[in-house]
This record gives structure tokens, C-alpha cells and sequence, in this order.
């Protein structure tokens, strides 16, 4: 007898393309079907079939309070009770540019609906305000489902086996450059080929999309200064990062000041929603100041600023969330470490904070090549014997687990005790 999920699944591919909304929730890569979701509740989720699991996923990250937080669904139903959409100025909009501000350091910002839009947008800024045309970018980061960064793109992407998409203009994708992540010397050969044409680097300075990637030492700085030599603009891709691993995010964490930052639904506390931010100068070339046009009837929606408003503040004013964080990432990287040692199974635990990836391969992970050389089939039945135990993980050898405030050292230690037994 098929499940209620099963049901769903066979009806959604009739109507939806591969019966989802976004291709990697498709499950394709770990051999079974999407479960479909009905509730969450603080670390938990259950399905539409009464299944109970342990969230590794909160929205792919967002959630950093877990599931129906009470600040941020109070804050939600006293907007909703006033309208959903104005498509004008809210007072929300100026109390979150405020906050953003202070938390990050970014002088100005603008509020968009996605992460995809906020790259979109930093990007013709950079080329609005350098005057130039190239935009470089790193193997397996994945930056939205724009045009000109989806060349060697990660996230879905990857886990689909089409890093580059169909559709795509070569026009579109000839400005846009590829290094290798973690190497500065690759990044160098492209400035100096060439000369004054590079508008700006984009990069996520923890790689989350190919799975977790942290930066070596140097690299970010280094990053910082070859833009400064060539005259282009940093551009940091912070929507997995901001606010994440640090309240000013990762040019808290790694002390190295971007020209440019993306954010995205953290902002919104998982809401559709987010942000490019810079400088005054860089900010004031955006219109209606500026010759740089980006608009949007939704960008700012009161019900999404006030989601995020709620979860910003508490990130703000609770700085031991972080070192719990930390504590509780220590605790599941240290202890999957073991598992997987104990069971004689190959694999690298790569994590910064609260983010991390297991990679089933015998090469340390420093970039886009050694995450490719994974064993996606041993992922596979990581990912079906986490389920089959309780515990809702990234269906994709090439995505993040991320951990909450509000998961316990016991539901760690169930994790850990449920890859012992797959692997037993």
C-alpha cells in the first residue's frame, strides 16, 4: 500500500516538473521518495504520514531557532491581522535596513525577495559601479538560478548532474569566469588574462553548496587583496552564512570586510525574502538615487520583516546562541567522525559552526574536485538509513546539514547512534 507521501509524489509529477518546486527535493540522488512535510515543531518535523523526524534541513538553513519559534510566529500573526502587502513603505522596512546594518556593518541595503535576486542585483552593481563587463565566480558555489551563475554551479545543480543549465545563452555565460575554490594562484591567472575587465569575485566564504567547503587560511584575505590590486569589487554570498555563523555573519567570523554582501531567508526567518548591502557610495548608484535599476512589488513585505525582525533581535541580544552552536556542531562532527571510523567507512566530516557535510570519499575536501569524487551511492544509503531512523537530513552528498538553537545533546547523540547502526 503506498504511503500518503507516495500518493502525493505520483500526483505532483502530473502537474509539477519532476513533482517539485525546486529539483534537489525530487530525491532522485539518494534512491526514494520526497516525504512530504505537514508540521514542525521546535527541532522536529513530521510528515503527512505521521513520521516524526530530527531536522537537519530548517529550511536549508533559515530556521537557526527551530520550527514556529514563538517570537517569530507572534510577530507574523500581529502583521498578517494588518494586511499581507502594501507594495509601499512600511516602518518594518526601516527598522530591518537598522538592524541589518548594526549587526553587519554594511552602511546601506536593499531588501529583495530571494537570494537568486539579491546576486542578481549586487552583480549589475558591481558592473554598474566598476564599469566592466567579468565576473568571477568558483567551481561548485552556487549563487541563484541567474543566467550568468549558472556555469559550474553547485547546489541542485551538482546534485542533478547538470552544472551548467540548458537555456542559457552562451552570450549570458561568457562574462562569467570560473576559479577553483581555495586557490588564490587561479584566481590571479584570471585577473591578469583579463586586464580591467573584471567587475567583482563572488564567493561564498564558506562553500555550502558543493556540501561544506571552508576557506583555507589566507584565501579569504587574499581574495580581499587581489580585488583591491585589480580594482574590482568583493562580493560576498552570504545566504547560507549571514547571521549563521556569527551575528555579523562571516566577515565577523573570518575578520575580512566584502565590498558587497548578499543575504537571503535567514533575514525573513525562513519567509521568502532577501538583501544586497554595501557601502554608501556602492548603494547610492542603486535607483531611485542612481543609475543602477532593481525593483520589486514585494521587496520589503511587512510579514516577512516581521519574521525576520523577531529572529534578528533575538540573534542580536543573545550572543550564547552562537557558542551553543558551536558546542553542538563540535559535538555531532566529533561524534560522526568516530561513528564512521568505528563502522571502517570511508568518509570526510567537513563543518564550520553549525553547518557541516559528511563527504564519502578518501580525499580531504578542500574544493570543487575532491566534493565530486564522493561516493554518492554510499551518501545514498546514509540518507535512507538517517530516514528510516528519524532523522530528515539534505537528500544530496552536495548540500549542508545545519543545526538549530533548540536541538539537544540527546537528539545529537541519536543521530550519531542512528550511523552507527546503518553502517554497523
Amino acid at each position: 500500500m503506498m504511503t500518503r507521501s507516495e500518493q502525493l509524489f505520483e500526483a505532483a509529477q502530473k502537474v509539477m516538473p519532476g513533482g517539485v518546486n525546486s529539483p534537489v527535493r525530487a530525491c532522485r540522488a539518494v534512491g526514494t521518495y520526497p516525504r512530504f512535510l505537514d508540521r514542525g515543531l521546535g527541532s522536529r518535523v513530521w510528515d503527512v504520514d505521521g513520521a516524526e523526524y530530527i531536522d537537519l534541513i530548517y529550511s536549508w538553513g533559515p530556521l537557526i531557532l527551530g520550527h514556529c519559534n514563538e517570537a517569530v510566529e507572534q510577530a507574523v500573526s500581529e502583521a498578517v491581522k494588518k494586511g499581507l502587502s502594501f507594495g509601499a513603505p512600511t516602518a518594518m522596512e526601516v527598522e530591518m535596513a537598522q538592524l541589518v546594518c548594526e549587526m553587519t556593518g554594511v552602511e546601506m541595503v536593499r531588501m529583495v525577495n530571494s537570494g537568486t535576486e539579491a546576486v542578481m542585483s549586487a552583480l549589475r552593481l558591481a558592473r554598474g559601479a566598476t564599469g566592466r563587463a567579468k565576473i568571477i565566480k568558483f567551481e561548485g558555489c552556487y549563487h541563484g538560478h541567474s543566467d550568468s551563475m549558472l556555469v559550474k554551479a553547485g547546489s541542485g545543480a551538482l546534485t542533478g548532474g547538470a552544472p551548467d543549465s540548458a537555456g542559457v545563452p552562451p552570450e549570458m555565460a561568457g562574462d562569467t569566469l570560473t576559479a577553483t575554490y581555495n586557490d588564490l594562484i587561479s584566481v590571479r591567472h584570471l585577473m591578469e588574462a583579463n586586464p580591467g575587465q573584471v567587475a567583482a569575485v563572488i564567493v561564498e566564504p564558506v562553500a555550502a553548496n558543493m556540501g561544506v567547503v571552508p576557506p583555507q587560511e589566507g584565501f579569504l584575505e587574499g581574495l580581499r587583496q587581489l580585488c583591491d590590486e585589480f580594482g574590482s569589487l568583493l562580493i560576498f554570498d552570504e545566504v547560507i552564512t549571514g547571521f549563521r555563523l556569527a551575528p555579523g555573519g562571516a566577515q565577523e567570523y573570518y575578520g575580512v570586510r566584502a565590498d558587497l554582501v548578499t543575504y537571503g531567508k535567514i533575514i525573513g526567518g525562513g519567509m521568502p525574502v532577501g538583501a544586497y548591502g554595501g557601502s554608501r557610495k556602492l548603494m547610492e548608484l542603486v535607483a531611485p538615487l542612481g543609475p543602477v535599476y532593481q525593483a520589486g512589488t514585494l521587496s520589503g513585505n511587512p510579514v516577512a520583516m516581521a519574521a525576520g525582525l523577531a529572529q534578528l533581535r533575538i540573534l542580536a541580544s543573545t550572543p550564547s546562541i552562537y557558542e551553543e552552536l558551536e558546542r553542538r556542531g563540535a559535538m555531532l562532527d566529533q561524534g560522526l567522525r568516530n561513528a564512521l571510523k568505528k563502522a571502517e567507512v570511508t568518509a570526510k566530516v567537513n563543518r564550520v559552526g553549525s553547518v557541516l557535510t559528511v563527504f564519502f570519499t578518501d580525499q580531504p575536501v578542500t574544493g570543487y574536485a575532491q566534493a565530486k569524487s564522493s561516493d554518492t551511492e554510499r551518501f545514498g544509503q546514509w540518507y535512507r538509513g538517517l530516514l528510516a531512523r528519524g532523522v530528515y537530513a539534505a537528500p544530496s552528498q552536495f548540500e549542508a546539514m545545519f543545526l538549530s538553537a533548540v536541538h539537544t545533546d540527546d537528539e545529537i547523540r541519536h543521530i550519531i547512534s542512528a550511523v552507527e547502526e546503518i553502517f554497523a
